[in-house]
């Protein structure tokens, strides 16, 4: 404590003082150090201004000598503080002595603790980098090293610069053998792979203590992907070393082994950059010494081996697919396309394709190698060659009974390109004979050869062959077995009856047709069914009416609304031709409700058209009215649009207008101004003064019963919108800041006033929508121009009517006779 208070009293002493010349400080310092030795406050502060006082002297100057030897004189009180002793070697750095620098150096990591040697290297090592003493550097980096292991990089980046390469990939080669090793600069064990691969190749002159052939190819097991790299590296490193023939057969294995696409590229191209590089030295050469004969014969040959190389390469990359997939049957032929024009190399490439190509790992249908490899032999005139190879193909264990059918057609094909028509039955009813054992035809645990026996396609062949070239009885054999095995498609159905029509066997046709309804259900019938009841009607008409009724009735049990229509209108045509005119339109009564909702409106259109045909415009009434009510609002427009249409033009004007008057229940006047258009055309040219209020008093109503001011509005915005953004902002651009009731608003009345201009005027029409200021002369004058044939009844008006004021009608309410509205009113 008391050592303590004399510190504390010295330093704040000679802080007072440190206005007082320099030596005076300095025999303060000492006055203060013989006292308190120990103190590392007083030796701090002390060689700091021993330091400072010959900072900017010349390093010769003998007051250097005398810090030196303050500090020396320091240590020895002060030997364990890590502090002092990097300003004494700082300082020492400074004054260059090289020596005595690194002596110190050394007496500092000898004197400190191992814990604290960390401290001390960093300038050490920054020392020996400072100087052009490698020796005396990797001495130290050595020493270093022995205490942080994980700092090797930073000696390998030393030594590549001080051109020590040997040692550099010695360490290298440690560091990557190493697999507990973490590189400081975050690099992976590959990238430094790669270094040590660049480093021994780029340098085989300067690295002679490694096996660098020996170091690659294990390089090429440990990082597969990345192949490509290391073959080049290991060819550059021969190329260096002058060893040119091995770096060939580097490049050669490099592209026989190699099993990626870019792996390949990066080879090849390496490879094409070598030959095309000797090729150049060599006429370089040749041009600078002039050109001999031999020079000729060597530059002719680089020259023959690079075409060639350039040629290969589509070959060569083949090789690298099918060594990633060796079970690729495209590759396989694109294989022997690439030998085009070399028949014995085409051979050999379909044997050895056949020979490793697994049929349950194939990439393709594995069978087109076999069928390509007989087409081959075939092209050549060698047919025996051909059928054997078919017939081994036949033998195969696919994976897919599909592809040893198609084996088995193009055994049949190729024998009717020969016209070996025989053997080509032979062969197909050797195919589709029932096996010792039968088996289901995805029963994927038995042999294809047993499942053979179901393939359609084998049958269908075998059919086409039997009627070109067998019997009747034959190929009605092979149909029926094909029916009985139930594999039949509804065209093999179709097919077959239509056989059986042609060799007049109507009866057996039908037959075909009710076994082939009886495999297949809806939809897939469907074809076998329009067949069927046409082929019946055309062979039959009216004779057997009953019968074809049944059927008609059986197929349209069950029948989806989506098929109903052509066999409804089929059904209804055989009624109108050899039936009932009453069943033909109970029939397209049924139609109606069976068909689907898009296809009711077509249907009753046809509906409405035959009864006024068969029974008059009159019938049609019923058809219209159930029409409106099933349709949808759209085509419910239509129809009462047509059905006042029609009683307009029989002279029924009150049922017209009833059906306007229903319609207009339905229509919106603002989206369908086309119906009130026609309507007010309808009253115009039919109706009075009172019939036209009506209307329009109508109109009023439905305009507020569809709440005109909100719903069009809406739908109007969405359109004047454009972007269906759905907001209100995008009905104002530009005024995104006004509120939106505002903007609501504003758009209703733009939309009122677009509603007014869109009335016509009145000086044209004199339709008055609302009340007017018009007089009664004006709309008796309008009155009596629409409907000339208007019934007057007399001008004894009450006095009392006489006195109303222009714009007031009284409206005088009348029972109508039932027997005007006819079956327009409801019971």
């Amino acid at each position: 404590m008391r050592n303590q208070f004399s510190v504390k009293c010295w330093l704040r002493y000679i802080e007072f003082k440190q206005g007082a010349p320099k030596p005076r400080l300095n025999q303060l310092y000492e006055r203060a150090l013989k006292l308190l030795p120990c103190s590392y406050k007083l030796w701090y502060r002390y060689l700091k201004a021993r330091r400072a006082q010959v900072k900017h002297r010349c390093v010769t100057d003998p007051a250097y000598e005398d810090v030196n030897n303050c500090h020396e004189r320091a240590f020895v009180f002060m030997h364990k503080m890590p502090r002092l002793w990097l300003d004494y070697c700082q300082f020492l750095m400074d004054q260059g002595r090289v020596t005595h620098t690194r002596r110190t150096f050394d007496r500092a990591l000898r004197a400190l603790p191992i814990t604290q040697h960390s401290r001390i290297w960093p300038l050490y090592l920054r020392f020996l980098r400072s100087h052009p003493l490698p020796e005396t550097a990797v001495r130290g980096y050595r020493r270093f090293l022995k205490l942080s292991p994980e700092s090797a990089e930073e000696y390998i980046e030393y030594l590549k610069s001080s051109d020590r390469l040997d040692e550099a990939a010695q360490r290298l080669a440690t560091v990557v053998n190493d697999e507990r090793f973490v590189s400081k600069a975050g690099k992976s064990n590959y990238q430094l792979w790669h270094e040590l691969c660049d480093l021994i190749s780029q340098n085989p002159d300067k690295v002679q203590s490694l096996n660098v052939d020996a170091i690659i190819r294990g390089g090429l097991t440990r990082f597969t992907d990345q192949l490509g790299k290391l073959w080049c590296s290991l060819a550059d490193y021969y190329i260096r070393s002058g060893h040119f023939e091995k770096a060939r057969d580097v490049y050669e294995e490099a592209i026989r082994t190699v099993m990626t696409v870019r792996d390949f590229t990066q080879v090849f191209d390496s490879y094409a950059q070598f030959e095309e590089s000797m090729i150049a030295a060599k006429m370089e050469t040749a041009s600078e010494l002039g050109r001999e004969e031999d020079d000729d014969v060597d530059l002719e040959l680089r020259l023959a081996r690079f075409e060639q190389l350039i040629g290969r390469r589509p070959l060569l990359l083949n090789s690298v697919l099918l060594r990633q997939n060796p079970h690729h049957v495209h590759e396989w032929h694109k294989r022997v396309a690439l030998h085009q024009g070399r028949p014995r190399e085409i051979i050999n490439t379909y044997t050895e394709a056949v020979q490793t190509v697994d049929p349950f790992k194939a990439t393709g249908k594995p069978h087109t190698l076999w069928v390509a490899f007989a087409k081959f032999y075939e092209d050549n005139g060698q047919l025996d060659d051909a059928r054997i190879i078919l017939e081994k193909a036949t033998k195969v264990s696919f994976k897919q009974v599909d592809d040893l059918a198609s084996v088995w057609c193009e055994c049949g094909e190729l024998e009717l390109r020969h016209e070996n028509y025989d053997q080509a039955l032979r062969l197909l009813r050797k195919a589709t004979a029932l096996p010792a054992r039968r088996a289901e035809y995805f029963d994927g645990s038995e042999p294809v050869q047993n499942r053979v026996y179901k393939s359609l396609k084998v049958w269908s062949m075998l059919a086409d062959l039997e009627e070109s070239l067998g019997t009747f009885q034959s190929t009605k054999a092979v149909y029926d077995r094909i029916l009985d095995l139930r594999i039949a498609t509804p065209q093999i159905v179709i097919n077959y009856a239509m056989f059986l029509e042609e060799h007049k066997y109507f009866e057996e046709s039908f037959k075909a047709y009710e076994r082939g309804i009886s495999l297949f259900k809806w939809p897939n019938v469907s074809d076998i069914w329009s067949t069927y009841l046409t082929k019946f009607i055309a062979r039959y008409g009216g004779r057997k009416l009953e019968r074809a009724r049944d059927l008609f009735e059986q197929a349209l049990d069950g029948c989806p609304p989506k098929h109903a229509k052509t066999l409804y209108l089929l059904y209804a045509q055989l009624e109108e031709e050899w039936g009932l005119a009453r069943h033909a339109m109970a029939v397209y009564e049924r139609a109606t409700r069976a068909v689907e909702p898009a296809q009711q409106y077509d249907m009753f259109n046809i509906y409405i058209k035959r009864a006024a045909e068969i029974y008059g415009v009159t019938h049609t009434r019923g058809i219209y009215q159930k029409a409106i009510e099933v349709l949808s609002d759209e085509h419910a427009r239509e129809m009462c649009l047509r059905f006042a249409d029609m009683e307009c033009r029989l002279g029924e004007i009150d049922r017209a207008r009833a059906i306007y008057s229903f319609c207009s229940q339905i229509c919106d006047p603002r989206t369908t101004g086309a119906f009130w258009q026609t309507w007010k055309d309808f009253e115009v040219r039919h109706g009075n003064e009172d019939t036209i209020r009506e209307m329009l008093r109508i109109r009023r109503s439905v305009q507020a019963t569809y709440n005109t001011q909100v719903n069009f509005m809406a739908s109007q915005m969405l359109k004047v919108s454009g972007s269906a953004t759905g907001t209100v902002s995008d009905l104002a651009p530009g005024q995104s800041g006004m509120d939106d009731m505002k903007l609501l608003e504003q758009r209703a009345e733009q939309l009122a006033a677009e509603a007014e201009r869109d009335q016509p005027p009145r000086a044209q029409s004199k339709i008055l929508f609302v009340r007017s200021d018009a007089s009664r002369e004006e709309l008796a004058e309008l009155a009596q121009q629409a409907n000339p044939e208007e019934i007057e009844l007399g001008e004894d008006e009450d006095e009392d009517e006489m006195d109303l004021e222009p714009n007031e009608v009284r409206l005088e309410q009348q029972s109508v006779p039932a027997a005007v509205f006819g079956s327009l009113k409801e019971d």
